[in-house]
């Protein structure tokens, strides 16, 4: 610092008392007691609330959502931290998740908007299909849509004999075959500990009519993901309905990615009370604009649903969104689906 002081000058730059120990810490050029320093600067764990510890180097090491930033202690990976099942972000020690009938965590801020049972979604079905309908690609055959639990949803995977391809949880899925579905009647309510009780469920046959069955999708989880999914299940429908035959899981899961960012685009978009609507996505803004302005986490979820679809690194569900999405931007929606038809891939 270059410079002599009295010894009651010589301040904290945080708590303006003087600095009589020995050591101080330094922060550009001003002074602090270690511990001001420390509880100024030295970073926190957004779950534990401690401050991160150094690591055998004498380093602050510490994990963070590459999205949503949450910074955390690296034991926290390991010590059975639950993460919310949409947003992925970790149970903070003072906020207690919501626990679902099938094990999966749910924040708080995820619940708020979140689809519980097969009735309540319908709604959402119909958004849906008013969004494909505003891409000329309206769906004629009525699909049955049903809300399930993960294994009643992992069972029917199991019946598909067509070789549709997932990602390691499966969140939803276009049915060709004839099952008998267990599917989610009555929103459950939360008891102590904030658990899922009194859930109903009734077992539903489903008869194939056409190329398509039903599409299920994962109770529980936030209206803009219910909806991403479903407009991801609704191509596989639309692709089998109209004789797309034998593409490539890049081609197929790709093309779909693209249909679901599409729909979270425009979901965004209406819901933020702006008028300026792209040309690929502004007669699909109809139903949402109804509902009023989003909240701001809502609006950030949709950001983090499109940054999951995005960043994706796999190569039917990423390297697939990456080719179609750019087939599209370049060529258009319907050019790019004939190219499908003649030949199976996307447009170079």
């Amino acid at each position: 610092m270059g410079a002599v002081w009295h010894p009651e000058c010589f301040r904290c730059h945080a708590c303006n008392q003087p600095i009589s120990d020995y050591e101080f810490s330094m922060s550009g050029n001003y002074p602090y007691h270690k511990s001001c320093y420390k509880e100024h600067y030295h970073p926190k764990c957004d779950v534990c609330k401690q401050f991160i510890p150094t690591n055998m180097n004498g380093l602050i090491e510490y994990r963070a959502h590459p999205f949503w930033l949450q910074k955390y202690c690296p034991t926290h990976e390991m010590d059975g931290t639950p993460r919310c099942c949409s947003c992925e972000r970790m149970e903070p020690r003072d906020i207690q998740y919501v626990t679902l009938d099938d094990g999966r965590k749910l924040c708080l801020e995820c619940l708020d908007s979140a689809i519980m049972d097969t009735s309540e979604c319908q709604t959402l079905y119909l958004d849906i299909q008013e969004f494909y309908e505003g891409l000329n690609m309206k769906v004629e055959q009525q699909i049955p849509l049903l809300l399930v639990e993960r294994q009643a949803l992992n069972e029917a995977m199991e019946g598909e004999k067509n070789g549709h391809h997932h990602l390691p949880e499966t969140r939803g899925l276009c049915l060709s075959e004839e099952q008998t579905v267990s599917t989610i009647l009555k929103r459950p309510k939360f008891g102590a500990g904030n658990r899922v009780m009194e859930m109903v469920t009734e077992p539903c046959r489903l008869t194939r009519r056409c190329e398509v069955t039903a599409i299920l999708i994962l109770y529980g989880l936030p209206r803009l993901l219910t909806g991403s999914i479903l407009a991801h299940e609704m191509m596989h429908a639309w692709l089998r309905l109209k004789g797309y035959r034998t593409l490539s899981q890049e081609v197929e899961e790709g093309i779909c990615q693209v249909l679901a960012h599409m729909w979270l685009d425009s979901e965004i978009m209406s819901g933020s009370g702006s008028n300026i609507a792209s040309t690929s996505s502004s007669s699909l803004a109809s139903t949402s604009s109804k509902k009023g302005s989003r909240s701001q986490f809502e609006r950030k979820l949709g950001d983090f649903f499109k940054h999951q679809i995005e960043s994706d690194t796999s190569s039917a569900y990423g390297d697939g969104f990456r080719a179609g999405n750019r087939a599209v931007l370049q060529y258009g929606l319907k050019p790019t689906l004939d190219h499908i038809w003649l030949t199976r891939s996307f447009p170079c």
